[in-house]
């Protein structure tokens, strides 16, 4: 059978009522809109659901499809926990719940569209969009998962092809996975199955991505940081709302009405959550169960439910609700004391026998069902043996399956197998006990045994480089103590200090997880990341998934925004925060895919992070040589000019963003290597102790200097770690260099005798400069051309993949600012692929802007292994958004 919706209690009188809305009439005395059609209500009188506030013409009543907030929980295919943040602010959106826009701080999905009031995040249920599997319910079709509302104003039905957002109500849907936008009255005829859309190529489809993830967070599974969480931290409770509905209901000042607080059950009791209703002062007993109802989104027939006082007493059906007791003298019914208001809980009255519906975890379907009879006598197992016939099931034995009692929350899906032996109607008796709430978010699935397989998988950075991994296990049994019955080692990454965990037991991958964020080895904190498995085998054939990280410190703090917006647009798997254990973590998720792109949204200084990253661990990569992308989020962002990402983000759509990532052109670009060797002790060395430091090695993208420009690169750097709340504009962050430039400009500094230069075995001498600098691309100082664009036969055009690095000189501060002015170049020394710089005094050196001061000796520069492929903004996609 189906869901027959519109079907529950008194939802609507006729034949086709609106999918379990309870709509009256209602005398209008603000601006009004529909919720279906969006238009303006004219006139004094609209039709408002009771249950969630939809609002509508009386012409539009007879195509509302919308279902109302009671039944959404019954609509649910595949139940998936949201992943909520902290509580902030959000503009011109509307809670999903109970259709109101969002005043005061509410509570946002990371994964999905889904805002919510604090106080109706318990109302909402687990409908997130499923972005891996794990091990309940997985099948490899996907559907559209469609949103309703909070659209732009500008959005466009796919259908119809006329406007369907609006900033008014909360109107017209989307599907999350493909972005495809309709009506509520378009939506129902766009075909099920989803493709998803444009960017289907660039997305991790969720049926290859497996996590096993009972007992960790949401935010955890998707790796999303906790330090967001910054002013709602002491303000614990609001995810229950002790304030009670008090947005709908303000303490009646109306002599006429009484306000009452309604529990639903003894769960709210213990916490201290009720819901606010106002009725008038002398009420029916059925007037006030059914606004109590309405309170907690249920539409049953308020006929099955009755009210008791805190003392358990029951009202009789046609006593008269006051704050007095109802045994005293009825000439005093309306004679009431001004007092706190009274608190009354909502019970369902016991029953002998209902219909209650069996949902098969096998199908395809997640709303397909079948409902069943049950009595006194009905256990588990009867339930069982009476389902399995109704599936076409019956020849198979009943030991082989299990009833499982699903509660879809909001935050949590909580499942539990129920005893073959238990009753089936006190097991309901008792849920409604707890809350009714819950009982209208609970379903029972009938699932079949099968061996369950438990494996999470633990990323651990933070140890201490170049050991074995016994060494590695040592370490873990010593700090946390790891089972290894249950615990295995099954990656090492000895350079980067870091191995893969696989844990076969939740408990134990959930104590570890807790205990490493607590943990030093070495001085150094470790840190743990719960990464999923990627199945490789199952990614379609032209399928070349996206690896995306984000620096979400660079550039104006801007990475924040990103993440997000690329959570929703790709699945969230395949999104990585660097803060949280750098790079290594995507590249590990992705180790096993074909074949892939990697985008990276930061400064040059994240860009080579991540390149680095990419070099050390490409020979464990199935796809050795992935293209990579930039987003240029950091000041400079030279390499991004080059390649066309422009000079820096400044806001535009991350959609088009991804589409110009997916037009991309791959081209190659020389890295280089350089090794400093330190013949003395750098100055300020601690007790005077002599010592030279070790060679020291570094990867090279775009350009090293030394000398002047250097020196204002290590300035910049102290006044930004002196100060580092100042400098999140890049605005700000170009008056800083400035300021510092201004400081240096007398400064002379006869460089040119201070060091020796040797270009491919060749003496050169040097003209007389303040700085050196060397450079693999055209674009230095945030967009200027050093070297400069006349032709000159001595040497050649510099290209990023020639395997040649240019070597200019400039004279001082001033000659920076005219080169970056455009009015000069810089002077051309030389070319080649091998240079040896003799230090012989200390002298400040920056490679791709991280700069620090550098002891005599010697620097080698030679061109580091296989060129990178890069991604190049293709140009036709930069006409079109210049247009």
């Amino acid at each position: 059978s189906s869901p027959v919706l519109g079907g529950r209690g008194r939802a609507t009188a006729g034949g086709g009522s609106p999918p379990g809305h309870a709509f009256r009439r209602v005398t209008l005395t603000k601006p009004t809109f529909c919720h279906y059609c969006t238009d303006f209500i004219w006139g004094l009188a609209g039709y408002q659901c009771e249950v969630c506030n939809f609002m509508s013409h009386e012409k539009c009543l007879k195509n509302v499809k919308i279902p109302c907030s009671c039944i959404a929980p019954s609509l649910v295919r595949v139940p998936v926990a949201h992943c909520f943040g902290p509580p902030g602010h959000y503009k011109r959106k509307f809670c999903t719940v109970c259709r109101k826009s969002l005043e005061s701080p509410a509570f946002r999905c990371e994964v999905c569209e889904l805002h919510v009031h604090t106080d109706c995040i318990l109302f909402a249920c687990s409908d997130c969009r499923q972005c891996h599997q794990d091990g309940h319910l997985d099948h490899d079709t996907y559907h559209h998962h469609w949103r309703e509302g909070n659209l732009s104003s500008s959005a466009r039905c796919e259908v119809c092809k006329k406007t369907c957002g609006s900033s008014e109500v909360l109107s017209g849907m989307r599907c999350e996975w493909c972005g495809i936008l309709a009506h509520a009255a378009c939506y129902i005829i766009v075909p099920p199955e989803c493709t998803f859309g444009r960017l289907r190529n660039m997305i991790l489809p969720p049926s290859c991505v497996q996590l096993f993830s009972r007992n960790f967070s949401k935010l955890h599974c998707f790796r999303i940081s906790e330090n967001l969480q910054t002013e709602s931290d002491e303000d614990d409770d609001v995810d229950g709302s002790t304030q009670g509905s008090t947005k709908d209901v303000q303490i009646s000042t109306d002599s006429s009405k009484q306000t009452l607080k309604i529990f639903d059950g003894n769960d709210a009791v213990k916490r201290n959550q009720f819901r606010l209703i106002s009725v008038p002062r002398i009420a029916k007993n059925e007037e006030v169960v059914e606004a109590a109802l309405r309170a907690y989104y249920i539409n049953d027939d308020q006929q099955e439910y009755e009210l008791q006082t805190f003392t358990q007493q029951v009202l009789l059906s046609d006593d008269v609700i006051n704050r007095n007791d109802a045994a005293e003298d009825s000439n005093l019914g309306s004679v009431f004391r001004e007092s706190i208001p009274e608190a009354w809980i909502i019970r369902s009255k016991p029953k002998d026998e209902e219909v209650i519906r069996i949902y098969p975890a096998w199908l395809k379907v997640g709303m397909a069902y079948v409902s069943l009879r049950i009595y006194k006598d009905s256990t588990v197992q009867t339930v069982v043996k009476e389902v399995l016939p109704l599936l076409g099931r019956q020849t198979e034995c009943l030991q082989n399956f299990k009833l499982v009692e699903v509660l879809m929350g909001s935050k949590q899906v909580q499942r539990m197998v129920l005893d073959h032996q238990e009753l089936i109607l006190n097991r309901l008796k008792d849920i409604r006990k707890t809350s009714i709430r819950q009982m209208n978010q609970t379903r029972f699935y009938i699932v079949e045994n099968s061996k369950s397989i438990v494996q999470v998988n633990l990323f651990v950075g933070g140890l201490p480089p170049q050991l074995s991994p016994e060494e590695y296990t040592n370490i873990l049994k010593e700090e946390l103590a790891i089972k290894t019955n249950v615990v295995s080692v099954s990656h090492v990454y000895q350079a980067q200090g870091a191995v893969v965990l696989q844990i076969s037991c939740f408990s134990e991958a959930e104590r570890i997880y807790m205990l490493v964020k607590d943990t030093v080895v070495n001085d150094k904190p470790l840190n743990a990341v719960v990464i999923p498995a990627v199945m490789a085998s199952k990614i379609p054939q032209n399928c070349c998934p996206l690896l995306v990280f984000v620096n979400p410190k660079s550039g104006g703090l801007k990475g924040r925004d990103l993440l997000y917006s690329f959570r929703k647009l790709l699945n969230p798997h395949q999104v990585f925060e660097l803060t949280n254990g750098g790079p290594l973590p995507g590249f590990h998720t992705f180790s096993k895919v074909p074949s892939f792109r990697v985008l990276v949204c930061g400064g040059d200084g994240t860009v080579g992070w991540v390149l680095g990253a990419l070099e050390e661990i490409r020979h464990k990569l199935v796809c050795s040589e992935p293209s990579v992308a930039i987003l240029p989020l950091g000041t400079g962002n030279d390499l991004g000019r080059v390649l066309r990402w422009g000079a820096g983000y400044s806001g535009e759509d991350p959609y088009s963003i991804l589409v110009s990532v997916d037009e991309a052109d791959d081209v190659l670009m020389d890295r280089w290597t350089i090794l400093l060797d330190a013949e003395e002790p750098a100055e300020g060395a601690e007790n005077g102790i002599a010592e030279p430091e070790p060679p020291k090695i570094v990867q090279m993208n775009n350009y090293c200097g030394l000398g002047i420009d250097a020196e204002l690169s290590l300035d910049f750097h102290h006044a930004r770690e002196e100060e580092p709340g100042k400098f999140n504009s890049r605005f700000h962050n170009k008056g800083v260099y400035v300021k510092v430039g201004l400081q240096k400009i007398s400064h002379t500094r006869n460089l040119h005798k201070d060091i020796k230069l040797q270009v491919d075995q060749h003496e050169v001498e040097l003209p007389s400069i303040e700085g050196l600098i060397f450079i693999n691309i055209p674009s230095w100082g945030s967009g200027a051309d050093l070297w400069g664009s006349e032709s000159d036969n001595r040497f050649e055009k510099p290209r990023i993949d020639d395997g040649l690095l240019e070597v200019v000189g400039v004279t001082g501060v001033v000659h920076m600012g005219q080169v970056q002015g455009g009015f000069r170049s810089g002077i051309r020394i030389a070319q080649g692929s091998y240079f040896r710089v003799t230090l012989l005094k200390s002298i400040p050196v920056q490679v791709d802007g991280e700069p620090w001061i550098q002891a005599p000796g010697q620097i080698i520069i030679s061109a580091a292994g296989p060129k990178v492929h890069m991604l190049k903004k293709s140009k036709q996609k930069q006409k079109k958004t210049g247009s």
